[in-house]
């Protein structure tokens, strides 16, 4: 890999013009992000940046470490025996199903004092990458005889699963799940074989006031309190603890100091830092306002619920259950929020026009960028349909009904009288029945006002939808006239309706209702969904342009996929002050008291009797300049030695924009600090035999 600061530094300075101003930007290397695969791990950067020469054993050993958990988060091995390190947040919707007769983990944590205390949880898995190749040529050489970009395109799904089976067989490779991988639209492609390992077994959660500390409040913030760890093992086929003594990461207590070279080993989710200037602009004013939109009102709608009930003993697992969905929604919404504030942002913006700019300079002739652009401006006007029609439990049981009664109005005028529409229509008919009993529910009914107004906040300039439906009415008076006409609120009286063809000629005001949103909807996926295969090929065309001007130095996107991305711990400059880089548990007990003891900066009374002082000053957390996203959640945070210093579990406020672009001058990456999880194990939990097992101190 080639001096990449050198190489981006000389290679240009373009002058552009965004919004009303003339601004000279230079496109920073790292835009693009810092998320290496370990099939082109980045030698010579390492080697330019840190003074840092890790050789093939190194990445070998730092990725047999490391672990995917179940689908959806990160993990690593961090002893000899299959201890395994991950977030409380990876968990928490695991553990519930562990707990018995009198236990709530949520306040009581849970620690497995032996082996035989560790709880199985059936279905839980974790994968280890235990091989990769780069099949990329392979892939050339079987679609060389391909006449058209179409054809081409057809062959590589041949193609991938011809490799696939070939390497099924091969030595090293059996027993592995397969997957081939995609990077830069079709520019690289990689075979991945994955060990998956299914009896895993709780050791320690902490309580959900550690664990969650600091709520959606505290949630991509920085300075940061928050004990996000969680602590499984994983047996073997004979029911004792794994030998992972060949491939592990030793704890290190002290952490890492600031400026020390760190490095995140995990399955970053997702990123689109490869979309276009017209996909961004669509994203910033189209999808993701929308969508923040929506999740913000669900959230303010459920944390109303939970307030109501969380003090009622007799709810208190419902409670516990939809506190879980909260922090879940919570997260998304802020995520969303973060995008749609960097997509606003002048100097991010103008950051993706400089390098999409530059992108086009060196690609004479070439009209991709302007073919995408008109592909979108087709979809701008079924943007607010694609986002707010679709079918969702979030949108209520109303709107829900309303898709069902749809569908089973066109099987009864299309559909015929075959078995399988027959079968089709019992069932819609059954959820139909099902759903009947809610529509009366004022929580139902506030979902569809709620859904109804976001319509009307976000409905494209000049579409009749909403007012097709709500015919002269306000929403309000709209929705109180269906509740108190609508047939579909009793079931006697929709079995009735729903016999025959009856309600092919039935004009009930739900119905009517549905007549229009629905098909609605549909004409806006259509669209979409026409529309993809060109924008599909346009985007791997321009994927293709980009890795053509830059070669495999800039990392692909995102794919859930083991990656390592490098930075150091560094404190950064905020609100007209310092954040420190690393924090500690002094700062959880002034938050504590500061906000009256209460959640969600309240803490369990074994935290707050007569805390130790060894406790007190011990570090908690820190921050380094780590690019990671979604899916990063429960990597180890590691030194050039391969030990680990920390646990990941989120990133500052600034780093949202991530999805879009990477800023390494403002992005932080936040971690549990090693220290900090021996102190709590040590000083609290009483959990000597994994200090021991850790080699804490």
């Amino acid at each position: 890999m080639k001096n990449l600061l050198l190489v981006w530094l000389m290679a240009f300075v373009c002058t552009i013009s965004y919004g009303q101003q003339q601004q000279t930007e230079t496109p920073d290397p790292f835009d693009y992000g810092k998320m290496w695969t370990f099939e082109n791990p980045p030698k010579e950067w390492f080697k330019e940046a840190y003074n840092f020469e890790p050789d093939d054993k190194w990445f070998d050993d730092v990725r047999k470490s490391s672990l995917k958990f179940a689908s959806w988060c990160s993990a690593s091995f961090v002893s000899p025996d299959g201890l395994i390190m991950t977030n409380h947040h990876c968990s928490r919707d695991v553990v519930g199903a562990l707990q018995k007769e009198g236990e709530n983990f949520d306040k009581q944590g849970y620690y497995a004092k032996t082996l035989a205390d560790e709880r199985r949880a059936e279905g839980l898995f974790v994968e280890q990458l235990i091989q990769v190749v780069d099949i990329t040529d392979m892939v050339r050489e079987k679609t060389s005889s391909a006449e058209n970009e179409g054809q081409a395109m057809e062959m590589v799904q041949g193609a991938l699963k011809a490799i696939e089976e070939e390497f099924a067989s091969k030595e090293g490779w059996e027993g592995l799940r397969l997957q081939t991988v995609t990077y830069y639209s079709g520019g690289k492609y990689s075979l991945y074989g994955h060990k998956k390992y299914e009896d895993i077994r709780l050791v320690l959660i902490p309580e959900l006031d550690l664990g969650f500390y600091g709520g959606d409040p505290d949630n991509f913030t920085y300075p940061r309190y928050n004990l996000d760890c969680t602590f499984w093992r994983a047996y073997d086929e004979n029911g004792k603890p794994l030998n992972t003594s060949e491939n592990y990461f030793k704890f290190k207590q002290e952490g890492a100091v600031e400026g020390e070279p760190v490095f995140v080993v995990g399955n970053p989710g997702s990123t689109e830092r490869y979309r276009t200037v017209a996909q961004l602009e669509y994203d910033r004013d189209y999808r993701y306002p929308m969508t923040y939109r929506f999740l913000k009102n669900r959230n303010e709608m459920m944390m109303a619920e939970y307030n109501a009930m969380k003090d009622d003993p007799t709810k208190e697992f419902e409670a516990q259950s939809l506190l879980n969905t909260i922090a879940s929604v919570a997260n998304g919404m802020k995520a969303y929020g973060g995008i749609v504030g960097g997509l606003n942002d002048p100097e991010l913006f103008g950051r993706k026009v400089a390098m999409e700019n530059y992108v086009k300079s060196k690609s004479p002739g070439i009209t991709y960028w302007d073919d995408l652009k008109t592909e979108y401006s087709a979809l701008n006007s079924h943007g607010w349909a694609i986002t707010h029609l679709s079918p969702s439990g979030l949108r209520g049981n109303i709107f829900l009904l309303m898709h069902q009664l749809f569908q089973y109005d066109q099987l009864v005028k299309t559909g015929g009288e075959s078995e399988e529409v027959i079968a089709q229509k019992t069932k819609l008919r059954e959820a139909i029945v099902q759903m009947i009993p809610t529509v009366e529910d004022p929580a139902e009914i506030a979902k569809f006002k709620l859904l109804l107004n976001e319509i009307q906040a976000d409905i494209y300039p000049g579409d009749k939808t909403l007012s097709k439906v709500l015919d002269g009415m306000s929403i309000d008076d709209y929705v109180g006239k269906l509740i108190d006409k609508t047939r579909f609120k009793n079931v006697k009286k929709a079995e009735k309706c729903l016999k025959g063809d009856k309600i092919a000629k039935d004009d009930d005001i739900m119905l009517k209702g549905a007549r229009v949103f629905v098909p609605r909807y549909f004409e806006a996926a259509t669209t979409f969904q026409g529309s993809t295969p060109a924008r599909k090929a346009l985007e791997t065309k321009i994927a293709n342009q980009v890795f053509n001007v830059f070669g495999d130095n800039l990392p692909p996107d995102a794919t859930f996929t083991l990656r390592i991305s490098d930075g150091v711990i560094k404190a950064y400059d905020y609100n007209g002050t310092t954040a420190p880089a690393i924090t500690t548990y002094f700062g959880l007990y002034d938050r504590h008291y500061s906000h009256k003891q209460e959640f969600p900066w309240s803490l369990p009374a074994r935290w707050t009797d007569n805390p130790p002082y060894d406790l007190m000053k011990s570090p908690m957390n820190t921050v380094s300049t780590n690019d990671i996203i979604g899916g990063n959640s429960g990597s180890p945070l590691i030194n050039k030695n391969k030990e680990a210093v920390g646990l990941i579990f989120d990133g500052n406020i600034e780093s949202l924009p991530g999805n879009f672009i990477f800023d390494p001058a403002k992005n932080r990456t936040v971690s549990v600090h090693a220290g900090g999880i021996i102190a709590a194990m040590k000083y609290i939990y009483k959990a000597d035999r994994i200090v021991k097992e850790l080699g804490g101190k």
